[in-house]
């Protein structure tokens, strides 16, 4: 150590000052993009100790830096999608899906971490997709976010995360705080629906998913596979009677044809959570689907313009490229 470094270190604080000017040089750094110039200036040490205390900060541990692979991704379907569909963004993962959802997970999950400006309300859904996508949302992906629940909830279903679960990492590791939507995402009746609705604490959630900025869900299956019949809130004679109707899937507990057009308001009205009419003239409103069983509900979701941003396989996007125009 030179005698001047050796002078600087000494002046430097060794209480715990210290720590809260290493954590606010840190930030500096890492968040507000400034030069060691422009931190020594406004601090008032110099360059030498400002380095010190950001080499400390990586020493014990307060500042991580991690290198995260970016997932490859297809920029002609994505432009094309974008074009054909009027989309304000869409992510395809090229290849075939080997490593089945987690890859279209993991490049959700960066875009996510990526949008700028950040959101201060993101609305999410609940699901073994989004789950994958919270695993992916890398720490400190924001600062302070407001993460609410858009759709109700569901009984526990083996595979499946657990309805709070993907909030509750989103809020976490957003440092924020998340608010859960806690009634089903489907009731025996229309006025139970209703009634609920009206509650003071279920009408704050509604109002609050309504007022974020972006919302992201994934979107389900119709059949057998759909976690709504596994669940219980659909039985097998309502998913049968849906299917013959021309159900391809759901958007957050809507099923829709592959025109995108609803095939149950009757259903829709004892549904709770976002409506379908909720969904448009949005921010960013990201929609999330991966396998040949999301084929159809993908280009249904697509023709009725209920997303503006897909994060998809290239299968998926081959198809509804290839049946956009379809009848």
């Amino acid at each position: 150590m030179t005698e001047e470094a050796e002078r600087s270190a000494n002046r430097l604080p060794v209480d715990d000052s210290r720590e809260h000017l290493m954590i606010r040089i840190a930030r500096m750094t890492y968040q507000q993009d400034k030069t060691l110039t422009e931190i020594a200036t406004e601090t008032g040490l110099n360059r030498w100790q400002v380095s010190r205390l950001l080499q400390e900060a990586r020493d014990l541990g307060v500042v991580r830096i991690e290198i995260v692979p970016r997932t490859l991704r297809h920029p002609d379907l994505e432009a094309r999608l974008a074009h054909t569909f009027g989309l304000r963004d869409a992510v395809v993962v090229p290849g075939p899906l080997e490593q089945g959802i987690e890859g279209v997970a993991q490049a959700a999950g960066q875009y996510i971490a990526t949008m700028k400006p950040k959101p201060r309300v993101i609305g999410v859904s609940w699901g073994r997709t989004m789950a994958a996508v919270a695993h992916w949302l890398p720490p400190d992906w924001a600062d302070g976010v407001t993460v609410v629940q858009i759709n109700g909830t569901v009984a526990p279903v083996p595979g499946v995360a657990y309805h709070n679960d993907v909030a509750e990492t989103f809020a976490r590791k957003g440092k924020g705080r998340m608010i859960p939507l806690p009634v089903p995402a489907i009731v025996g009746e229309r006025l139970t629906r209703e009634v609920l609705e009206k509650d003071r604490i279920v009408a704050d959630v509604l109002r609050s998913a309504r007022s974020a900025q972006v919302l992201t869900f994934s979107l389900g299956v119709a059949g057998d596979a759909s976690v709504l019949m596994r669940s219980g809130n659909i039985t097998k004679s309502e998913m049968a009677s849906l299917v013959k109707a021309g159900a391809v899937g759901d958007v957050l507990g809507h099923f829709i044809n592959k025109r995108g057009e609803p095939v149950d308001p009757e259903l829709d009205a004892r549904t709770i959570g976002l409506n379908l009419s909720d969904l448009r003239q949005r921010e960013r409103v990201i929609g999330i689907a991966a396998g040949p069983e999301k084929h159809e509900i993908t280009l249904g979701t697509l023709r009725a313009g209920l997303i503006n941003v897909l994060v998809t396989d290239e299968a998926t996007a081959t198809f509804a490229l290839e049946h956009a125009h379809d009848r």
